[in-house]
């Protein structure tokens, strides 16, 4: 039985994949929201990281994936030893990645811990959900940067009806944990949104932000070869 092709067609990402780091080994790049990381099933959806980066580099490969509206840092491997050899500091969680967010409202807690195991939702494929009885454990630290109130004068900004209170939280995320959608859901379940988040977000936090406001803004890891400590970043555009 062949696959389903992918329902949705993705708009066409017009902006280009910036170069962080590069070297024999490794590549490090920022993803721009809205740039799927690995090419859908459709042929129209073949645009994508990976996609573009093989032209250049014909033997690189993903070493893990951003959502397709998430930006930031991602790693790549340059031949198959080395990504062996970052796959297994991924599962041995010797990495370190942050993220910036808004969060719809304004967050009480100043910084704390967000534990709630992630579960596939088999009622609403392909989504997630937070179920502490069949789900894997999850773990999100978070640091509230700023609260402010959004305004037009933001790159961002989606002057529509729909959008609720135009108040936000900047947070700061470090995941412990890599679960699909892991950001969102615990956003989610903090009981503040990220803002423009097509998947777990109500229509009033939806309808704030042109793109999702997640972004992968640092990367720590060991250099697979040299084992020099790497620290990637990439300031968040929002």
């Amino acid at each position: 039985m062949q696959p389903q092709a992918d329902p949705f067609i993705v708009p066409k990402c017009h902006e280009e994949i910036e170069i962080l780091f590069k070297d024999e080994h490794i590549l490090v790049i920022n993803k721009p929201s809205g740039l799927l990381s690995l090419s859908g099933k459709h042929p129209l959806n073949i645009d994508s990281v990976h996609h573009r980066l093989v032209k250049d580099f014909p033997t690189c490969t993903l070493i893990h994936r951003l959502d397709f509206g998430t930006s930031g840092v991602m790693l790549l491997a340059m031949n198959k030893q080395v990504n062996a050899l970052l796959c297994k500091q991924f599962s041995e969680r010797r990495v370190a990645k942050r993220y910036t967010a808004l969060l719809h409202g304004k967050l009480k807690l100043n910084e704390g811990i967000v534990d709630a195991a992630i579960a596939k939702d088999i009622d609403n494929f392909p989504l997630m959900k937070i179920c502490q009885d069949t789900g894997k454990p999850a773990r999100s630290k978070f640091r509230v940067l700023a609260h402010f109130t959004q305004s037009p004068n933001d790159k961002f900004y989606v002057d529509d009806v729909r959008a609720g209170s135009r108040q936000v939280t900047r947070v700061e995320y470090e995941p412990v944990t890599g679960r699909t959608h892991q950001l969102r859901l615990h956003s989610q379940h903090l009981g503040h949104s990220i803002l423009g988040c097509d998947l777990y977000s109500p229509d009033e936090t939806f309808f704030m932000a042109s793109r999702l406001m997640l972004h992968a803004q640092e990367l720590t890891f060991e250099h697979p070869i040299s084992l020099t400590p790497m620290v990637i970043k990439c300031n968040s555009p929002f």
